[in-house]
């Protein structure tokens, strides 16, 4: 199918309107890689801390913990997508290496192989070549179905199983590697490894079987990545204050994090009436409150129709954005949600009598 019709922002907005919208800050979205970072540190630390006071305390609040530190972590997949569109640094060296190694590494995702595969996306959003399309065509579903998402991802399942897969293609990746078997060679010769497809924000997603070494080798480095960030984790959490920050941070990345990401991504297209023709149906822009920037929807990601309309618009001036957008009168062709709770009735549905 042709691509989806793109936004004109000339018609939208005047000169220096769209100027202040797209202009990319040198500090800002530096600041809010560390942010997250920071977030992750005060949240493990003081969770400690209250398990060195008391272990009722310290077990009352680890639940939270680990929700906030499901957030953030949410958070540095979010500013690794900036990156795949520019818009972390203006300089493309400093943009790239925040976006593989200050955030993207944290969750297991590579900033390169992301990005190809998000703008294949944003071309064709919602139409039968978009990669992202299985992330929002089971919608709406039972409440049944959502409960057993929400079960697997809480439980570690969902981590388990994209891990499991990632780490199996990085293990065909390293023998590839060791034995300097390359893609040029007859497919009779080669390992069959599986191919990794991220989602959205560049977690690994269910793998598909393919003959693909390069893949299995970046995949390889992504995971090397991603290992050496835990380790980090690790010996800092050991050498300050002991065991417990790095147990909140993994057990976040196996539980809180999937559930937060499964919610992100049905609120971005679930149920809406994205089409080809209308740029301002390409997706969803979900209100939330302070509760909801603290878990859901941290660095702005909730504002996504603004996004799809101007991919050139970092994720700090998407409230400006949107605001423009409302004052312009583009309301009514906009596919808004009050709230997430709106938001998940509206893609849970029971079973038809």
């Amino acid at each position: 199918m042709p691509a989806v019709k793109a936004a004109k922002p000339n018609e939208i907005f005047a000169r220096d309107e769209w100027a202040e919208l797209t202009r990319v800050s040198r500090w800002h979205g530096l600041w809010l890689s560390l942010h997250a970072w920071l977030m992750v540190a005060l949240i493990t630390g003081g969770t400690a801390l209250l398990w060195q006071w008391h272990w009722l305390a310290g077990l009352i609040a680890s639940p939270v913990a680990i929700a906030l530190v499901g957030s953030r972590q949410l958070g540095l997949s979010i500013l690794m997508h900036e990156a795949a569109h520019g818009l972390l640094h203006p300089k493309r060296r400093i943009n790239n290496f925040a976006g593989q190694w200050l955030t993207g590494a944290a969750t297991g995702s590579d900033l390169h192989s992301y990005r190809a595969y998000h703008l294949t996306h944003h071309r064709f959003t919602q139409q039968p070549e978009d990669p992202d399309l299985g992330l929002s065509a089971a919608f709406p579903t039972t409440p049944a179905s959502m409960k057993r998402k929400i079960i697997r991802d809480l439980t570690g399942q969902t981590f388990l199983k994209q891990r499991g897969n990632q780490f199996a293609v990085a293990w065909n990746g390293l023998k590839a590697m060791l034995s300097g078997a390359t893609d040029t060679e007859p497919s009779a010769k080669r390992d069959t490894s599986a191919g990794t497809p991220l989602n959205r924000n560049g977690a690994a997603g269910v793998a598909a079987p393919v003959v693909n070494l390069d893949g299995a080798k970046r995949t390889t480095r992504t995971v090397g990545r991603f290992l050496l960030v835990q380790l980090a984790v690790l010996a800092i959490s050991l050498a300050t204050i002991g065991i417990i920050p790095f147990l909140i941070w993994i057990i976040a990345l196996a539980t809180s994090f999937q559930l937060i990401l499964r919610i992100r991504n049905i609120a971005e297209h679930a149920c809406t009436t994205t089409g080809g023709n209308d740029p301002f149906s390409h997706a969803r822009t979900t209100h939330a409150d302070m509760l909801m920037r603290m878990t859901f929807a941290p660095y702005w990601v909730n504002y996504h129709c603004e996004h799809h309309l101007f991919m050139g618009v970092p994720c700090y001036n998407l409230p400006k954005a949107h605001q423009l957008l409302i004052a312009k009168g583009y309301r009514e062709r906009m596919t808004i949600a009050n709230s997430y709770a709106e938001l998940l009735r509206t893609v849970t549905r029971p079973v038809a009598a």
